[in-house]
Parts: structure tokens; sequence; C-alpha cells
């Protein structure tokens, strides 16, 4: 894959290692600080959406096309944002990305319309799509050098991230109005910028080690292969986000449960998906990619047909708790292998594809609700985790690496 801004790194235990380590490691340190700032801020976001509502006067039809501006933001520039990152760089890139995120983040709670709030979130979609690029883009390089497979522990910052801003944001709402909230937000934004992005901009990405890097493949090949892996990444999110937007229903409507049962729904699902991806180096290291992925996917199938077709509250708990560490390490496997066949466009494809699942699934599991029921609308979850699996075995040789 194209490697640009490289710099070599020193052999462990030869002349400069202890110094190449060292760089190494913090390079680690930055990055995981970006990864989790990226998920603070935007579950800050998040759980201010009502009071937005509120203040912009918007309707639920009004605030569904407004929020649209963060997806048609994000996904245009994701397929942009692989370009800039083999043009100045994916740290440059990361941090400049970083700055707009922070910045953005403030613009919905100064809106006074259902218009203005979703131009100004289009500029926030812009900045979170290209920062979810770039920092992967940066990540994969990270990993291909330190020679093991520590992808999911950045996932699990940025995991850690959203849980503690939407921590936060629930115990800050009844005493701070959005505006004073997002405009803190945009201040730790741009103090833990300042803090991780100087480590970034004065070390470029690391040049692999020759043997990590992948055999050459044609140009179609390539594509096709980015492109399953893609899909395997979609079918991760749509998982995710389906359990958002309708976990907490199912457990009510279908099942009788008190509301604070049914809320905890989600928040079971992204503690086990958090504490997978916190153990997913070691899980990486002793399966590798492969088998990580097909167990995985199968596991997070067991897990969903237990949570949607459980005949009581606690049996569906447990299925969302199965399934977070199911899914928990094949988005991130997903988008490394990804880019080591293609570099930051892989990224960026994968990463694409990622988001569309997960905007995909919440309307998915609305239409097939509506025409079955919602129970087996959200089978279809375990459909394609089980999909997922069987196309990570068919691919199990593309882009293979050492951890792989």
């Amino acid at each position: 894959m194209p490697l640009l801004n490289k710099v070599r790194t020193a052999a462990p235990g030869g002349h400069g290692g202890d110094t190449a380590t060292h760089s190494l490691s913090r390079l680690r340190s930055a990055l995981t600080l970006f990864f989790a700032l990226d998920g603070f801020l935007f579950a800050g976001w998040v759980v201010r959406i009502p009071a937005v509502k509120q203040q912009t006067g918007a309707s639920a039809g009004d605030l569904g096309l407004a929020l649209l501006g963060v997806s048609a933001g994000a996904v245009i520039t994701m397929t942009l944002t692989g370009r800039l990152c083999r043009r100045y760089g994916s740290h440059a890139v990361t941090v400049v990305t970083a700055v707009l995120l922070s910045l953005s983040v403030a613009l919905p709670a100064l809106t006074r319309s259902p218009l203005a709030l979703g131009l100004v979130l289009l500029v926030f979609g812009a900045a979170y799509g290209g920062i979810n690029v770039a920092m992967n883009s940066a990540a994969v390089d990270l990993v291909n050098a330190l020679r093991r497979p520590v992808m999911p522990s950045f996932h699990a910052a940025f995991s850690l991230g959203g849980m503690i801003g939407a921590g936060l944001g629930g115990l800050l709402a009844g005493s701070l109005t959005p505006a004073s909230h997002l405009l803190g937000l945009t201040a730790v934004g741009l103090v833990l910028t300042a803090v991780a992005g100087p480590v970034l901009l004065r070390h470029p990405s690391p040049a692999p080690p020759p043997e990590s890097l992948p055999r050459t493949r044609g140009g179609g090949a390539s594509r096709r292969t980015v492109l399953v892996f893609g899909v395997i990444a979609l079918c991760t999110a749509y998982g995710e986000g389906a359990l958002a937007d309708w976990g907490a229903l199912h457990l009510t409507q279908d099942l009788g449960a008190h509301p604070g049962v049914a809320a905890a729904g989600y928040s079971v699902f992204a503690l086990t998906m958090t504490l997978g991806r916190l153990s997913g180096t070691a899980l990486l290291e002793r399966l590798g990619q492969t088998r990580t992925l097909v167990l995985g996917g199968a596991t997070a199938a067991a897990g969903m047909l237990l949570g949607a077709l459980a005949p009581n509250v606690w049996g569906a708990l447990l299925g969302f708790a199965v399934t977070g560490l199911g899914l928990a390490n094949i988005f991130p496997v997903a988008v490394a292998r990804a880019g080591a066949v293609a570099g930051p466009g892989g990224v960026a494809t994968a990463s694409t594809l990622g988001y569309g699942g997960m905007l995909l699934g919440p309307p998915c599991i609305g239409f097939l609700a509506d025409w079955f029921s919602l129970p087996i609308a959200l089978t279809t979850v375990a459909v394609l985790a089980a999909g997922a699996a069987a196309m990570g075995y068919w691919a199990r040789n593309a882009g293979a690496t050492h951890v792989s």
C-alpha cells in the first residue's frame, strides 16, 4: 500500500531501538486520546439533542431531517479524507479534523431554527467523518509498526469516551444550558488536541516492518477485498445502530420491562462491547484475525437470536450482552484489514460502509417491524452477524499479515 511520510523504525534491541519504541509508545498514547475524544464529543452532543430540539422549535420530522446533516456530512467527507491523508499525512489530518470537531460541537446550541440546525450539523458531521477516517488510517500504520494487533484498544477508547461523555452529559443536563455544556466540550476538545496534537505532528507515520507488508495485488482484487471488509464493518454497525434505537422499545413493548430496566438494555450492550475491545488485543494475539472475525460473528448471531426471541426480559438482556461481546472486535479488525490492503483509501471505504450500516439499521428494523414484528426484525442483526463471520472466513487470506 502507499506509505507516505514514513520514517524507518529501528529493530527492537538494535541501535536506536529504545528511542523508536518510546516514539511508538507516545504515538499510541496520543492516538488513543484522539479516539476517546471523538467518542466523548459525539456522545456529549447526542445527550443534548432533546434540549436543542426544544430550543429550535423543531417537530419530530424537522429534527429527523436536521439530523441527516450529520450523516450527509460524514459520508461526503469520509470519501475525501483518504485522499487528504495520502497527500498531507494521516497525523496532520487527524489534528486538523479534531480542531474542527471541537469547534463545531458548540454550533448546534447556537441555532434557533431547524434549517440552521441542519446546516451546522452538516459541518459537525463533516468533521466527525474526517477524524474517523484519519485516525483509523494513522492507527493502521501504527499497528503494522508495532507488530501487535492493538486496533481494538483504540476502538475501546472511543467506546469509553462515549460512555464518559454520555454520563457526564446526563449529570450536567439539569444544571447547564445546552450552549454552556457544548461550549465546555469545545474547550475540552481544544485542550486535549493541544496536548496530543504536537505528538502526532512531530512524528510522521511509522514505516511498517517489511514482513508486515501485504503481497502485491491487482487493483481490481484489492478493491474487491476492501469492499468485502467494508461490508463486514457495515454488518457490525447495522447491529449497533439497531440496538441503540430499538433495543429499549423491544424490552418495554414486547416483554413488558420497566422503563428503567429497558434503558439498561443498550447500556449492557455498550458495556460488553467496550470490555470486548479492551481484551481484543489479547484475543487477536491468541486466535488471529480470521478466527476472531468468525468467532465474533457467530457469537453475535447467537446472542442476538436470544436477545430478539427470549420470552423474558433477563434472557433478552443476556442476549444483548453476548451480542456486544461478539460484535466488539469485528469493526476494528475489518478496518485494519482494509487499511492493510489499500492504505487510507481502504480505511475510508470501510469506514464509509460501516457508518452507512449504522444509518441503515434503525430504518430497516422499523420497516420490518411494521411488516412482521419487532422481534423478527431484530433477528436481521443475527443474520448479518453470521454473514460477517462467513465473509471473514472467505477473505481469510486477503491482506494477511503476521498478526492475522
